[in-house]
């Protein structure tokens, strides 16, 4: 007889444990559910916390991602039917954002590509990352190989102290400070091989680093022993991207939404916007060439109280003409921010709108993201 979830008790699913589950509870970490984990949400306070990475450095356990491998002959041309990256000129060592969208140029997940000597890694979101493997699978060629990387641990350590700390145990064929903004190479830390990536979700400098699970707790408590270096929970890295203006997948990205009305097209490659081909191409070309109805922006909120995902952008009349898709309390502003969709016509910077919260309307203006600089190490940028 099929079984379903809703005929199994909660106390029977057997939910997976990342690596550094024990690490968090010894540190003192409030743990919550989150993409299917127990994960830490925060460990001496989200403020805190958010301080602390912005003037420092944090660590963060991100292994709930999805890490994938590909290979075979063709890839570059096979994932070019799918995303709308110049796959083909992603150089060795090199990082590229993209998305993964449907027929209709909806936004099925956003990921980040490096080239490996002899493929090509993506992190995708940890919340779809199954989905995702589906999706790759059912649309590129048998030859082409998928591996998903269950085997890896991935941690982010994130602030402008972060390259420091990191740099006194880690050696490589160059030296780590030579790593630029997305770009990535080999290193060796705590004895394990490592991808030490120079990028992140919280518009600081800092790396991210992929190791084999059981060296997780190793590095975890290496890097945390430096004296620039706490560990860092999920809230904290919700109000770090939110200040950074970074959308999150699931919030402020599905598939209802298209690059250019998520303020993406930068992902769209100049040579793939010529060539098109790519999953969804026609109504993504379109948007491009003459706009979305929509378009995430920035917002300031009037007051102390913030405006949270869900409420509703409102006309004159009333009437929802658009949605919140993140909000909250920025600590480095001191002040309620948000991003939300609105009609194209509001999407200027010092636009006047409203938002509907529980009966209660907040005036609201937009404004250009990142809400607080981006702090990333720049090629040829000053040290």
């Amino acid at each position: 007889m099929e079984t379903h979830v809703a005929d199994v008790a909660e106390d029977d699913i057997e939910q997976p444990i990342l690596p550094l589950d024990g690490w968090h509870r010894a540190q003192g970490a409030r743990m919550v559910d989150f993409a299917g984990y127990q994960m830490p949400i925060q460990y001496e306070g989200i403020l805190a916390e958010h301080l602390w990475t912005r003037a420092h450095a944090g660590l963060f356990d991100v292994s709930h991602m999805g890490q994938l491998f590909l290979s075979g002959e063709g890839l570059d041309a096979a994932l070019e039917a799918l995303l709308p990256a110049d796959v083909a000129g992603l150089k060795l060592g090199r990082m590229r954002y993209s998305l993964l969208l449907d027929e209709s140029g909806g936004i099925l997940d956003d990921l980040m590509l490096s080239r490996w000597a002899d493929g090509v890694y993506i992190v995708v979101n940890g919340a779809v990352k199954h989905e995702d493997i589906g999706w790759l699978r059912e649309y590129l060629p048998d030859e082409i190989n998928i591996n998903h990387l269950e085997d890896r641990a991935l941690l982010a350590l994130q602030g402008p102290e972060a390259a420091a700390a990191l740099a006194r145990h880690v050696t490589g064929d160059h030296d780590l400070d030579a790593l630029s903004f997305m770009t990535g190479g080999r290193y060796t830390i705590a004895g394990v091989d490592a991808w030490i990536s120079r990028s992140g979700y919280t518009g600081e400098d800092g790396f991210e680093i992929s190791i084999p699970a059981e060296a997780a707790e190793a590095v975890a408590t290496l890097l945390t022993g430096e004296p620039e270096v706490k560990p860092i929970g999920l809230g904290a890295r919700d109000s770090l991207r939110l200040e950074a203006g970074l959308p999150l997948y699931g919030h402020d990205l599905d598939p209802g939404t298209t690059p250019i009305a998520a303020d993406l097209g930068f992902a769209i490659s100049k040579r793939r916007r010529e060539e098109g081909g790519f999953m969804g191409a026609d109504r993504v070309l379109a948007e491009l060439a003459d706009g979305a109805t929509l378009k995430r922006v920035g917002l300031f909120v009037d007051g102390r109280q913030p405006v949270r995902e869900g409420a509703a952008v409102v006309d004159a009349e009333g009437s929802e003409v658009g949605r919140v898709t993140s909000g909250g309390h920025s600590p480095s502003l001191g002040r309620p921010i948000a991003m939300a969709y609105v009609p194209i016509a509001s999407a200027v910077p010092g636009a006047t709108i409203r938002v509907s919260q529980r009966g209660k309307l907040h005036d609201c203006t937009v404004t250009p993201m990142p809400f607080v600089p981006h702090n990333y190490r720049r090629k040829g940028a000053a040290k």
